[in-house]
């Protein structure tokens, strides 16, 4: 019997998200072996009269691939992959692997190639020159992430998923109108106190477009404006290891000092290339649904009453400050009460206290106003 919520899911998905049209082609991409949304989406592609296609990865195979992989080996995988990825229109990325953690073991140099000289050039072809959305699926390793049984956590993700994300891009207008006519940021909280320039910066909102669960604004920090102390509350899993108590010392919007449980191992990260020590994007997290962190940026950076600075380059697709990187880290920092609290401030006004808005234009963007 089908799951209604998996076809609605895959009706907004074709519909709205990425607005598939008659005679175009989507790519639809698994990595796992979660059927059933894949099936829905190739239907509900047919039925709009779109040109489906298929692709299957498991992280198991790639990591075999990584170990000994060279750049030459690397290169000539991007150009064969790119030759696929210019014939489509349309592109829907379904992550839905059992180990999260499966790349971890791979060494930092060889996520370094890997990232240059195959992801870098194919995910930038992929997200500025088609219609894209992102999603994980709901399945036990998943569920597991967020300390959830399985049909709790489905229950949550649908929720999220199939949220009236058309009404939050409406109470979006506000925020986006009053960031662009910020210049200081000031945040604070346990182990942070940072600023920074937002003036002339783009301000973009995030409402069920090109990622679901989605429900963020971001912007970008001027170049050389950020300076102070930066403690995220929240672990972060990149390329396959979890970093967490995170600190960053910021100077003229340089990385000068970071620390974590794997201090080495950070700083190599961070020393990615020259852009990879400053900043590419400043988010503030609005999903009502989302609560607590589950090591996936894709749910993290949309937790009610957080925010994420961001190491690295602008997002793909995005004018901002020019940072360019090989390197974009999604950090979120919870602001909440039961996190340690915090507050944001635009031009010497606070705008967010402990997570929730305080102008009475913004109050709309409060959880208990989305759901």
């Amino acid at each position: 019997m089908k799951d209604p919520r998996i076809e609605q899911l895959a009706k907004n998905l074709i519909q709205y998200s990425v607005k598939l049209q008659h005679g175009e082609k989507i790519l639809i991409e698994v990595d796992g072996l979660e059927i059933p949304l894949a099936q829905e989406l190739v239907r509900q592609a047919y039925r709009v009269g779109g040109v489906p296609f298929l692709l299957i990865n498991n992280h198991e195979l790639l990591r075999e691939i990584l170990k000994d992989c060279t750049e030459e080996q690397l290169k000539a995988m991007a150009s064969y992959d790119l030759n696929r990825v210019n014939d489509m229109q349309a592109y829907i990325l379904i992550r839905a692997g059992e180990n999260m953690s499966e790349l971890s073991g791979i060494s930092p140099e060889k996520m370094a190639l890997y990232r240059k000289h195959y992801s870098q050039p194919i995910n930038g072809r992929r997200y500025n020159h088609t219609k894209w959305c992102i999603l994980r699926y709901p399945n036990h390793a998943m569920a597991q992430q967020a300390n959830m049984s399985t049909e709790d956590f489905e229950n949550l993700y649908f929720n999220v998923c199939n949220l009236d994300y058309s009404k939050m891009d409406k109470e979006m207008d506000n925020l986006v109108e009053l960031m662009d006519q910020t210049d200081k940021v000031r945040i604070k909280g346990v182990g942070t106190d940072l600023t920074f320039s937002i003036k002339g910066m783009p301000s973009i909102k995030d409402a069920g477009i090109m990622n679901l669960p989605d429900g963020e604004v971001y912007t970008m920090p001027v170049k050389e404006s950020v300076n102070g102390v930066i403690s995220y509350n929240t672990p972060s899993l990149k390329e396959g290891f979890t970093y967490d108590n995170i600190c960053l010392e910021v100077k003229d919007g340089k990385i000068i000092k970071a620390t974590a449980n794997d201090s080495y191992r950070i700083n190599k990260l961070l020393d990615t290339d020259e852009g990879s020590r400053y900043f590419g994007e400043f988010g503030i997290g609005l999903n009502p649904y989302i609560e607590n962190v589950m090591k996936d940026t894709l749910f993290d950076e949309k937790v009610w009453g957080s925010f994420h600075l961001t190491p690295g380059c602008v997002p793909l697709g995005s004018p901002g400050n020019e940072n360019w990187s090989e390197l974009h880290w999604d950090i979120v920092n919870i602001q909440r009460p039961e996190y340690g609290g915090g507050e944001i401030w635009f031009d010497d006004i606070l705008i967010r206290k402990d997570g929730l808005f305080i102008p009475e234009k913004l109050q709309g963007l409060n959880p208990e106003n989305l759901k």
